[in-house]
């Protein structure tokens, strides 16, 4: 029998590559030069909380609901007048692909984080956010739940 700290165990050592292969393609992008207005609706229209800021397809940093409602809102100046590039992240903890699930909620934790900027080498590969390890985790233990009950149909 299974007990919950294996399952655990298993999430915390897979690697953030798996993760990523099996996240849809991150299409959240938004240049330096956009609007907060802009960047706001169109994470609105994604229902996603962050965009990822790019460049000339290089990786600048990224901006997310938390920056707009923490600092932006508190500008004299309206949402259609603010740069992203005046409020976006740019110093996220990066980790490469092969780092395990664990190492990465380790780095979110020291560093006050909820998003890592993963790279192999210089390519930029994505971005790994709080929310995505906490389904990895909710989905891999509700299927190996599922493997441990098959065969008894009744509850005591």
């Amino acid at each position: 029998m299974l007990t919950i700290a294996q399952p655990l165990k298993t999430i915390l050592m897979e690697r953030i590559a798996d993760v990523l292969a099996r996240k849809f393609p991150q299409f959240n992008t938004v240049v330096p030069d956009c609007f907060v207005s802009d960047a706001l609706y169109q994470m609105c229209c994604e229902n996603v909380d962050f965009l990822i800021v790019i460049e000339n397809d290089k990786f600048q940093g990224i901006i997310t609901d938390h920056d707009i409602a923490g600092k932006i809102l508190f500008e004299d100046r309206p949402l259609n007048k603010i740069k992203v590039k005046e409020f976006m992240s740019k110093a996220l903890p990066v980790t490469t692909s092969d780092t395990s699930l664990g190492h990465c909620m380790q780095l979110m934790e020291r560093y006050g984080v909820r998003h890592l900027a993963i790279f192999d080498r210089f390519d930029f590969k994505g971005v790994i956010s709080s929310d995505d390890l906490m389904h990895e985790a909710v989905t891999k233990q509700t299927d190996e739940e599922q493997v441990v009950r098959q065969g008894y149909p009744w509850n005591y």
